[in-house]
C-alpha cells in the first residue's frame, strides 16, 4: 500500500501538491524521498510555543524512520485543518497523525480517510464521534488535573485544615476533549474542599460549562478574569487560580497584575498551569506564576512515530490504556505518557538537567 501510495503521489507531481497544501495553511515536507512512505501530521496553531515543538519532533522522528512528512498548522481554524486533511488525503499519505483543533469536527474527511485504507492517530486531543480513529497517544489527561489541584492543596494547607481561601476556576477550550479529563480530575480532589468551605469561589463560576476558555487562549482568560476581580471580589482577594495551561496562566497573571496584585501588601495568588512553555518557566523563576505539568512532548512525538511505523509496517502498536478513552462511537485504544509537576524548585533539575530548555534560555 505504502509504494503504491508514493507511486501515485510521484506521478501526479510533488509541485502541484505542494500547492495545494500551501493554499490551506502552512505546510512543511522533510525526509528522504528513497525510503518509506509519506505521513501527514495535522497540528493545531503556530501560535503556541508547545505546538511547535510537538510538530518538529514528530517530523524528526519519523525521518529517523525513514518516512516522509507533511506537516500542516490549521492556525485554530477548524475548517483550514479540515481542508488541510483532505489535501493530505488527496495526496496519498500512508498515515495521518492529527492533533485536533475542534475534536467533533473531522467525522466527514476521517470517512474520507477511511475509504483511502489511510490509519489515523489522534494525537493528544481524542478526535470525537467517529469510529475513523485508530489509535490515541497522549498524557495521562486526569493526572494533569490532579496534579494541579494537589499543589493548591499542598501550598494552602488545606490538608492541615487551613482556610477559608477565595478559589477561582479556568478550564480549557470546550472543543477540546481533554479540557473535560484536566477539569475532572482537578475537580475531583478540590470538590471536598469546596464542600466544606475551605475554598470558597467568590464567583460562583465552579461549572464546566462557565469557566472554559476557547482556543485556550490567553487574553480571552486575563478578559474574564479582569470581569471577575471587578464583579466579585472588591476589598477580598484571590487566594489561588486553577488554571489548566501556562497561556491561560500568562492571561490571568496580567490582569492580577494590573488590579495591583505582586506587591508585599496584595501578593499574588497560587497559580497552576500546563505545559512548561518557557514564558511561564521565567515566570515561575520570577515568583510570579506557582507551578506548570511539564509533559515531555519529545517523547509524546516518539510514541506517535513509534505507533505509525508499526502501523505502517505490520506491527501491533504499544498501548496502556484500551476503554479509557470513549469518543462517543468507540474506545479507542491509547498509549498514555505520564506527567511532572514543576515548580521553582525543580525546573532545573526537571527541565535543564533533562535537556528540555538550556540555562541560558532560562535567563
Amino acid at each position: 500500500m505504502r509504494n503504491r501510495r508514493a507511486f501515485l503521489a510521484a506521478m501526479t507531481g510533488v509541485a502541484s501538491l505542494s500547492l495545494s497544501l500551501s493554499a490551506c495553511g502552512e505546510t512543511s515536507s522533510s525526509g528522504d524521498k528513497t525510503k518509506g512512505g509519506t505521513i501527514g501530521i495535522a497540528m493545531p496553531t503556530q501560535a503556541s510555543e508547545r505546538w511547535l515543538t510537538d510538530g518538529k519532533s514528530v517530523v524528526k522522528d519519523l525521518k529517523g524512520y525513514g518516512y516522509q512528512t507533511q506537516l500542516v498548522y490549521g492556525q485554530d481554524n477548524p475548517k483550514t485543518q479540515v481542508s488541510q486533511i483532505q489535501a493530505l488525503i488527496k495526496q496519498g499519505v500512508d498515515a495521518l497523525i492529527i492533533a485536533a483543533i475542534d475534536n467533533k469536527s473531522l467525522n466527514g474527511v476521517l470517512e474520507e480517510a477511511a475509504a483511502a485504507k489511510i490509519p489515523v492517530i489522534s494525537y493528544d486531543r481524542l478526535i470525537l464521534g467517529t469510529a475513523n480513529v485508530d489509535y490515541y497517544v497522549s498524557f495521562d489527561n486526569e493526572q494533569v488535573g490532579r496534579l494541579q489541584a494537589l499543589y493548591i492543596i499542598d501550598k494552602l494547607g488545606l490538608e492541615d485544615g487551613k482556610g477559608p481561601f477565595n478559589i477561582e476556576i479556568f478550564a480549557g477550550s470546550p472543543d477540546d476533549n481533554n479540557t473535560q479529563y484536566f477539569f475532572e480530575g482537578a475537580m475531583h480532589l478540590l470538590q471536598p474542599y469546596l464542600d466544606n468551605k475551605q475554598l470558597i469561589v467568590q464567583s460562583g463560576q465552579t461549572a464546566l460549562k462557565d469557566v472554559t476558555t476557547l482556543r485556550w487562549d490567553g487574553p480571552t482568560a486575563r478578559k474574564r478574569m479582569n470581569e471577575v476581580l471587578a464583579d466579585s471580589y472588591g476589598s477580598k482577594k484571590v487566594d489561588a487560580v486553577l488554571s489548566p495551561y501556562d497561556g491561560i496562566s500568562i492571561g490571568v497573571l496580567n490582569a492580577l497584575k494590573a488590579d495591583g496584585y505582586g506587591s508585599n501588601s496584595k501578593p499574588l495568588p497560587v497559580i497552576t498551569g500546563q505545559d512548561a512553555e518557557l514564558a511561564s518557566i521565567k515566570s515561575i523563576i520570577a515568583g510570579e506564576q506557582s507551578q506548570t505539568v511539564y509533559k515531555d512532548v519529545r517523547q509524546l512525538a516518539s510514541a506517535a512515530a513509534d505507533m505509525a511505523n508499526d502501523i505502517l509496517t505490520g506491527k501491533t502498536p504499544k498501548v496502556n490504556n484500551r476503554l479509557g478513552y470513549k469518543n462517543g462511537v468507540k474506545a479507542v485504544s491509547a498509549y498514555l505518557l505520564q506527567p511532572t509537576s514543576v515548580d521553582k524548585s525543580n525546573y532545573n533539575y526537571v527541565l535543564v538537567a533533562g535537556g528540555y530548555y538550556t540555562a541560558a534560555e532560562l535567563k
